[in-house]
This record gives structure tokens, C-alpha cells and sequence, in this order.
């Protein structure tokens, strides 16, 4: 952060403000909202300025700056078109360590005035810290427009009543609960909307009454591949409600980041070969955070039906009596293929699309390969790098020829994508050197990624030393052992 976003108490608190224009003006009004005491320094004021001053809602102290009128201010406003001045006003806070605003001037800016949405008591406040005010405005809009003008009434009557809801639930996650509820109920919001604001604390008053026991629930919640924008609409409701949030080494950072702050987050990640925390021990702390009372989401990398285990944990939690639902995510094999611009399915290329994963239980069922070496269809193997070799012989011993098109897709929809492709023959190669975690596509589809490719760093064209045998099948050119020219 190039600024740490606050929100100042300015009441009877004394505010310099340098300069008296129409820029001054708008700085003012703003203050005055806020029951700052403002100091004026100008040698004349807007007309707007002189009303105020008539009214007795400014000081005008001087018309001529001096560096000593900083040092009873608690914040300090510069608002002329003199650079000259702007920068004694500045030169002179920094000197007695007083927070500056010098308009339209960001570099002598020690705090700036954000964007704002103003649903008091509720403040939204939004800031590019100078970069880019057009898109600030913009995105104020559309937030003035998204933010029912209610908020700020449903608010006073929290605040009114936060200490009688606080004697009737000790316990925080019941009080959560209330206020969650009668905030997204129907009647409470058309009583505040319609400004019956009597009615509406009679209303709370009933709701108060009534003894419901919470009860705790468990959402699976898909995460998507990996890319933020691509989790679904429920899905980020859901986390943002949720007490307790599991998630797995899938989960990106990003995801992460718009769950609830208060919330707690375990992570509960497996990966092939390190099983940081076993199954059992996953289940158990749905299990045991539910019958805690708590809202708890288990967030999933992809989606929870697609090897995420989620029909075992659902099994676990029906047999507990826990109540439960299902958020479905955008599997891998939908995002990363999207995203590196192979289509699993294509008229000319491929009738037919098949999911496997390369993890199985040690006593699982084992894989028909003649049914996956099928041409005419397009094969994607989750979690399968480790057993890459062992994919590559056994696709081609029952059929498959050697040059199929294959692609080793890292970190789906994320920057950093990486995309290696080449064929079923050197697969094993592909599968070492990508990072995890990789999905692999296997079918004619892949030939279609150079030139339908749209996502992340196109530049520069990769040539592979195998590429002869693709120019038989195509005039596709992919990357085998990654030997790369700049564009």
C-alpha cells in the first residue's frame, strides 16, 4: 500500500487551509461535513467562502502564509495555483511533522482525499493514491449505484441497539448471526427504505424475542482454477459469510483474499507425495467446527465434485445429521484449457472429452487404457506429472500415436500461466519440466493453442527438436525441450 487508508475524527479540531478559490472551496465543504474547525490563509476569498465566513463556519486568519500558522494545525491543506507557496506550505509541515495536502500535487501529499461514498454513518472511501482519478470516478459510480441509500439508516439503528443485541447474545457468533439476518431481511430493509425507521426498531425488537438456536452449517464451495474473476457469485457470498474457512494448496492467494477478515483460515492442502493433512483429519474439523454453531466453507481449488473429494466429505457430514451445500466451481480442465486456448471438444479435431486423474487409491480400480487411447477424443489428466512416463507408454502401446498433440498446462489462469506443448512420444520431458500444478491435455485440440492462444505473454515463438514429426500431421510448431527465440 502506497497509503494507509483511515478515517480521521476532524470535530473542533483545527484545520489550515492555504488559499481561498474555487479548489480551496471544494476542500472546505468537505471539512465542514466532517465539523473540522478551518483556518483560512488568502488574500481573498471565493464568494461561497465569504457566506461561510459571514455565517461564522470559517476563520479567516491571515491573508499572507507564515510557517508558524502550521503549528496549532492538525492537518494542513495547500489550495493555490502558486507552486512557490505550495511549496513553502509543504516544506514548512514536513519541518514540525503536520500531515499536508497540497492539491492536485501528489508528491507533496504526506495524506490524500480519497474518492467517497457517503451513506453516513457509513463511509466508503476509494483511492488509486493519485494514479488514476478517471477511473476512481468511474468506480465511485458505479458503487454510488450499487449501494442502497438505506445502508446508512439500517446502521444508525444497530448502533442504537448494538448494546441491548450484545445482552441478549454473549456470544459473538450469535450476535453475528442476528445482524446478518435482520440486515437481509425483506421487511427491515422496506421499513428503513421507506424511512419508518419506528417501525423498523419495533420490527428488530420482535426479531429480538424470538429464541432461535444457531445451528451450524458446511458449504463446499468451488474456488475456480485459480483466477479470482472466475469464482462464481455464490461462491464469494458464501466465504464472505463463513466463520471458519478450510481451503487447500490449490486455493490462490487471491481467492484468499476475499474471504472475511475475521475469519479463521486453516489450511487443510494435499499434494501428491506430501500430504500435509490427512483426510480424516479434514472431515473431523468440518465435523467440528459446525457443531460449534459456526458457518464454515470448504474452499476448494476447482470444483469439490471433480477429484476434490467432496461427495466423501458430504458423506461424512450427513452421517453427523450437519446440514451442508454445494457451491460448484470452474474445474481446471475448463479454465486452464480456456485460458491457453485449447477447446476440449472441436468438430474436426475431438467428438469426445474425458477427465482422469493420475492419483488414484493404492487399491483403486486401475485405468482402461484401451478406452483413453481412443483417437478422435481429447484426454486431461489432473494431478498427473508424476506418472507422465507411464501415461506416454501405455497410451501408446494400446494405440495412440506417438506424435498426438499433447500440452502441459502450470498455473492455469493465473500471470504466470505457463503453457508447454508438444507430443504424446516426449511427454515424460514436458511433465519435468513444468511447475505444479500442471494439468496435461492429450488430442489433436492442442494444435489449436498457437493459434487461438489469448491469454498471458504471446511473444516469442518456441521451436522444438521433435517438430519434424508434427510437421507430418500438421504445420503445428511446439515446444519440447524449450529451446526459445525473442521475438
Amino acid at each position: 500500500m502506497n497509503y494507509l487508508p483511515i478515517f480521521v475524527d476532524l470535530k473542533q479540531r483545527p484545520v489550515l487551509v492555504v488559499g481561498g478559490g474555487h479548489i480551496a472551496l471544494r476542500k472546505i465543504t468537505a471539512l465542514l461535513k466532517a465539523q473540522a474547525k478551518v483556518r483560512i490563509v488568502a488574500e481573498k476569498l471565493h464568494k461561497e467562502l465569504q457566506q461561510l465566513l459571514a455565517e461564522e463556519k470559517v476563520e479567516w486568519i491571515a491573508k499572507q502564509f507564515e510557517p508558524s500558522q502550521v503549528n496549532q494545525a492538525y492537518l494542513i491543506i495547500a489550495a493555490t495555483d502558486d507552486a512557490e507557496l505550495n511549496q513553502l506550505v509543504f516544506n514548512s509541515a514536513e519541518a514540525q511533522q503536520r500531515l499536508v495536502n497540497v492539491v492536485d500535487d501528489q508528491p507533496h501529499c504526506s495524506y490524500i482525499f480519497p474518492s467517497i461514498v457517503d451513506r453516513s454513518p457509513i463511509q466508503i472511501a476509494i483511492s488509486s493514491g493519485g494514479a488514476s482519478p478517471v477511473l476512481i470516478r468511474l468506480l465511485r459510480e458505479k458503487l454510488e449505484a450499487l449501494i442502497p441509500h438505506n445502508i446508512g439508516a439500517m446502521s444508525d439503528i444497530a448502533a442504537r441497539w448494538r448494546n441491548v443485541v450484545k445482552e441478549k447474545f454473549a456470544d459473538l457468533t450469535q450476535r453475528r448471526r442476528f445482524w446478518e439476518k435482520l440486515f437481509t431481511h425483506q421487511t427491515f430493509q422496506r421499513l428503513t427504505e421507506n424511512h419508518q425507521i419506528e417501525q423498523a426498531e419495533l420490527f428488530l425488537h420482535r426479531e429480538l424475542e424470538q429464541d432461535n438456536p444457531i445451528i451450524g452449517e458446511v458449504s463446499l464451495v468451488g474456488a475456480g482454477p485459480g483466477d479470482a474473476g472466475l469464482l462464481t457469485l455464490k461462491g464469494l457470498q458464501s466465504i464472505q459469510q463463513a466463520d471458519v474457512v478450510l481451503y487447500d494448496a490449490l486455493v490462490s492467494d487471491a481467492i484468499l483474499e476475499l474471504v472475511r477478515r475475521d475469519a479463521d483460515k486453516v489450511f487443510v492442502g494435499k499434494r501428491a507425495g506430501n500430504h500435509s493433512v490427512l483426510q480424516e483429519e479434514t472431515n473431523q474439523l468440518l465435523v467440528k467446527y459446525a457443531k460449534q454453531g459456526k458457518r464454515v466453507v470448504r474452499l476448494k481449488g476447482g470444483d469439490p465434485f471433480v477429484f476434490g473429494r467432496g461427495g466423501e466429505e458430504l458423506e461424512v457430514l450427513k452421517s453427523e445429521n450437519i446440514p451442508y451445500s454445494v457451491v460448484p466451481g470452474i474445474t481446471a480442465a475448463l479454465g486452464a484449457t480456456a485460458y491457453a486456448g485449447i477447446p476440449l471438444t472441436h468438430r474436426e479435431h475431438s467428438q469426445t472429452a474425458l477427465f482422469i486423474t493420475g492419483h488414484q487409491k493404492p487399491d483403486g480400480n486401475k485405468l482402461k487404457w484401451e478406452t483413453l487411447a481412443q483417437g478422435n477424443q481429447t484426454l486431461v489428466v489432473y494431478m498427473g506429472t508424476i506418472k507422465a512416463r507411464e501415461l506416454s507408454e501405455q497410451l501408446q502401446r494400446y494405440g495412440r500415436a506417438k506424435d498426438t498433440p499433447v500440452a502441459v498446462v502450470s498455473n492455469g489462469t493465473l500471470p504466470n500461466q505457463t503453457v508447454r506443448t508438444g507430443v504424446l512420444e516426449n511427454l515424460a520431458e514436458l511433465a519435468e519440466q513444468a511447475e505444479t500444478p500442471a494439468l496435461i491435455v492429450i488430442g489433436e485440440v492442442v494444435k489449436l493453442h498457437n493459434k487461438l492462444a489469448w491469454f498471458g505473454k504471446q511473444e516469442g515463438q518456441f521451436i522444438s527438436t521433435h517438430d519434424t514429426l508434427w510437421k507430418q500431421h500438421s504445420q503445428y510448431i511446439a515446444p519440447v525441450e524449450e529451446l526459445q527465440l525473442a521475438s
